[in-house]
């Protein structure tokens, strides 16, 4: 099928990933994002892997080496800051405005509109169009609903499909290097770092700078920190000092300065002395509640699910850009092969939907010891996480464990 119309609800990366690919199949393609400033200067940390280079590099986008700071392995850390195990693994991490960037550059502007939150979508299987908030309106072949966990595209399509909360949240964070004392960056700065604290566990790494700087002095440093938080204590954190409750994440200005006051009396206390400086030295600190999104199907139709808005697996697995590049090429390229839009769904489905239900099995199994309140990830031992296993199965795809038999 060529010469068709698609709908990507959601303009961040799974959503431009599928305009790309549909555009370089012929078709014309919508992107609508609710937000109305651009999204670069949105996103943290993330961990580069080889299927996302081939994956941009069949977009054309251009190569760039600058895009993140390579590690050499993974370096696990006890309580005290001791090193109690190492895997060699070279790997690359980055900042995802370094994915985004290049291709909101690539896609054609005048198709990419920003301010359109979609308030409404109707269908009735051949045609389909979508209403935003400001009284726009878009028809098209297919909708593609990129836009995130809490996507409103997947709930007109699947309401029973809901984010479950985990039990903890990721307190993130971000440091200029140039900040951090003389003996962080001489023990700590070089290490993609695992630290296993008590029922916690706080994951670090340097990054390129903001202005993409890889040199020494120049870079950054992310941390993530799993840090139990149950339900009536989210709700306290997701409120702001005027009362009002953010149902699943608090832009980071909103935050009352006690929660940030008390995720530094946390690590004064939890954490040895030698990483005080990424979560003391951040910039902003920011908090992401950890929800899993589950689906049984990511097709509807002539309506798909790409990304986030099919499947949300825990940040632990660490290759959520990367499926959504992945679900973006494999929808387009299923389009693409078929004679129609069931047989192309129907394609679609087929190929994706059990990789992302394994992301969320594999995310589920990582935090298991956060939120079942364990002291160690090895004190369960049918989820088999010993450390020295913990380290070489997360930040890595799903299928790369399973061909490994890991």
């Amino acid at each position: 099928m060529r010469g068709k119309h698609a709908i990507v609800v959601g303009g961040s990366v799974g959503g431009l990933f599928t305009a790309h690919y549909l555009h370089r199949n012929g078709w014309t393609v919508d992107v609508l994002e609710q937000v109305q400033e651009n999204l670069a200067s949105r996103g943290t940390g993330i961990a580069w892997h080889k299927e996302l280079e081939e994956i941009r590099d069949e977009l054309g986008l251009p190569r760039d080496d600058t895009v993140g700071v390579d590690v050499r392995g993974r370096t696990a850390f006890d309580r005290t800051g001791k090193i109690i195990s190492e895997f060699d693994l070279t790997q690359r991490l980055g900042a995802w405005n370094r994915v985004f960037q290049p291709l909101y550059d690539a896609f054609p502007n005048a198709h990419y509109h920003n301010g359109a939150a979609v308030t409404g979508l109707e269908t009735d299987g051949e045609r389909a169009a979508v209403t935003t908030r400001d009284g726009r309106s878009f028809e098209g072949d297919v909708v593609i609903g990129a836009d995130g966990f809490r996507s409103v595209v997947r709930g007109a399509v699947a309401p029973e499909i809901l984010p479950v909360y985990s039990g903890y949240v990721a307190w993130r964070g971000v440091s200029r290097e140039e900040n951090l004392s003389h003996a962080f960056r001489e023990n700590v700065f070089h290490h993609y770092a695992f630290l296993f604290m008590r029922s916690s566990l706080l994951i670090g790494y340097p990054m390129a700078g903001a202005d993409g700087s890889i040199e020494p002095g120049g870079r950054r440093y992310n941390y993530l920190w799993y840090y139990p938080a149950p339900g009536d204590e989210l709700t306290d954190i997701l409120t702001d000092a005027d009362g009002k409750v953010y149902e699943y994440g608090i832009p980071p200005a909103r935050m009352r300065p006690e929660h940030i006051d008390a995720v530094k009396e946390n690590a004064r206390r939890d954490m040895p002395e030698s990483f005080h400086d990424a979560v003391n030295f951040a910039d902003t600190t920011i908090v992401q509640p950890i929800y899993d999104v589950f689906s049984q199907k990511i097709a509807f139709g002539n309506v798909a699910l790409v990304g986030v808005a099919a499947f949300v697996a825990r940040p632990h697995v660490g290759t959520g850009v990367m499926k959504s590049a992945q679900d973006g090429r494999a929808l387009a390229n299923a389009l693409g092969a078929c004679d129609s839009i069931p047989d192309a769904m129907a394609r679609y489905e087929a190929e994706r939907l059990r990789p992302g239900q394994r992301a969320v099995w594999q995310g589920r199994d990582l935090g298991s010891f956060i939120e079942r309140g364990h002291e160690r990830p090895e004190d369960d031992p049918n989820f088999n996480l010993p450390p020295e296993r913990a380290i070489r199965i997360s930040g890595r795809p799903v299928e790369h464990m399973l061909e490994q038999g890991l």
